[in-house]
């Protein structure tokens, strides 16, 4: 049994991430072992989550994943821990546009069983708080919501009035913070500025969330009602087991059909501060379908790591870093090779862009006959994919879920072979299949597609 809290809120921007965070690193600093989650496809939050707990942040997405499959990925996360703390996305009853409950952080907490600590942002409000949470407490009753968490709290008085009004709410008040400019976090185009790219005040930041949260929260209170949660009744997921989803569940797992004499795939995957976006469960599962993973800094490293025989480049900021970039012309003519080789490439967004002729007028690899520029337009929503091509990461024909989330734009959108069909919001093809290329900007949670990270491996003999 895992305790486990979801933090929620009514909308965006009440503070749940400086809650979130703050009570993780909080119950951490009590030599709790705090297993960080997050709901939705954030690739942002769950970096300050590490950063709190010392644990790889994860993300808990139905959409992308499945229903059946949340359940597991938690428990995967949560092995051997003594809480985990999931942050929830946007209000707490929003997901999935068009889809009713999906991947919202209620359906989310339904399938944990894990009960709910809504933040609530008072500082416009007395009275009317209370038929706020009245409102969301019993709204699905299949919710529950265990306490309120009041943020932004301006003097002791509002904070009298605000506990008067819902001590006949019948949910407790488990919390109270006022304002504090050194919890702030600072925000960007595609919201909060990673952790790699402000390390100090990133740790300085989450120190003085703990600290605010410790200070103003019922630790004990919030600790016994995470305990208060039921067993589940899952098995945990398992990188190297590939099983495909139907309405019920995970069927019968099957292991990827990799050869046991193949000699080690290395795949190379980019990061430091201009490829932050990877999900922990992507590098788990190339190294089950027989992967060496090894990391590199395109800001950093002159070349590919030594026998690199497949590269992966996720999400992230290349637009905040084109001239470091560019000016690495060593590794764009080493990653152009690799690619002009036939060797498999998955590009992902900031991946796609990198590998364009160029970005906003400066160079970059040139492995695809395209240029990318920043866009005023913020492209964001989930996606129904099916494969256009056959590639390295999916035969023609085969069906992802995905989800785009960038403000910049690529001219061409697609190549003669294109990456993916999608239906949603406007039916259109996108992305790059070139040689062992496949790049798009649609960004996939394997574990929902296991197949593909094997598939990918398998390519790279």
């Amino acid at each position: 049994m895992v305790a486990r809290l979801v933090i929620a809120a009514p909308s965006s921007g009440a503070g749940k991430t400086t809650v979130a965070t703050g009570l993780m690193a909080a119950f951490a600093g009590r030599g709790l072992t705090v297993s960080p989650h997050k709901v939705g496809p954030d690739y942002i939050d769950p970096g300050y989550h590490a950063l709190a707990t010392g644990r790889p942040g994860r993300n808990l997405d139905a959409y992308m994943c499945g229903t059946g499959l949340i359940a597991p990925l938690f428990l995967h996360g949560a092995r051997g821990c003594d809480l985990a703390v999931v942050e929830g996305v946007m209000g707490l009853y929003d997901g999935a546009a068009d889809q009713g409950e999906l991947a919202s952080t209620a359906q989310v907490a339904k399938l944990l069983k894990a009960p709910v600590v809504l933040v609530v942002d008072a500082s416009s409000q007395s009275r009317s708080v209370a038929a706020l949470v009245h409102g969301f407490a019993s709204w699905d009753p299949e919710v529950r919501i265990g306490g309120v968490i009041l943020n932004k709290v301006a003097t002791d008085r509002h904070e009298h009035l605000l506990r008067e009004a819902l001590g006949e709410s019948g949910v407790p008040v488990l919390g109270v913070l006022r304002r504090a400019p050194a919890v702030s976090t600072p925000s960007r185009h595609l919201g909060l500025v990673p952790v790699a790219e402000r390390q100090a005040a990133a740790v300085s930041a989450v120190a003085a969330q703990a600290e605010q949260v410790r200070q103003g929260c019922d630790m004990e209170a919030l600790l016994a009602l995470a305990r208060s949660a039921p067993e589940l009744h899952a098995e945990a997921w398992e990188p190297g087991v590939v099983g495909r989803l139907h309405a019920g569940g995970p069927v019968v797992p099957t292991r990827p059909a990799l050869r046991d004499d193949c000699p080690p795939r290395r795949v190379a995957v980019a990061g430091g501060a201009a490829f932050t976006f990877s999900y922990a469960e992507h590098t788990e599962l190339l190294r089950a379908a027989g992967a060496e993973v090894v990391t590199f800094d395109p800001l950093r490293d002159e070349s590919l790591p030594e026998g690199t025989s497949g590269l992966v480049i996720g999400g992230g900021f290349p637009e905040m870093y084109g001239a470091e970039l560019s000016a690495n012309e060593p590794l764009r003519k080493a990653v152009a090779e690799l690619a002009a080789s036939g060797a498999p490439v998955a590009a992902e967004c900031a991946g796609l862009l990198y590998l364009a002729r160029s970005l906003d007028g400066t160079p970059m690899c040139g492995v695809l006959d395209a240029d990318a520029r920043m866009s005023e337009r913020l492209t964001l929503g989930y996606r129904d994919a099916v494969a256009v091509s056959d590639s390295v990461l999916a035969p023609a024909g085969a069906r992802l879920r995905g989800h785009e989330f960038h403000r910049t734009v690529i001219e061409p959108g697609a190549g003669p072979l294109a990456a993916w069909g999608l239906r949603q919001p406007e039916r259109r093809v996108e992305g790059f299949v070139q040689g062992g290329v496949h790049a798009s900007y649609v960004h996939t949670h394997w574990a929902g597609s296991p197949e593909v990270a094997a598939r990918f491996v398998e390519h790279c003999a």
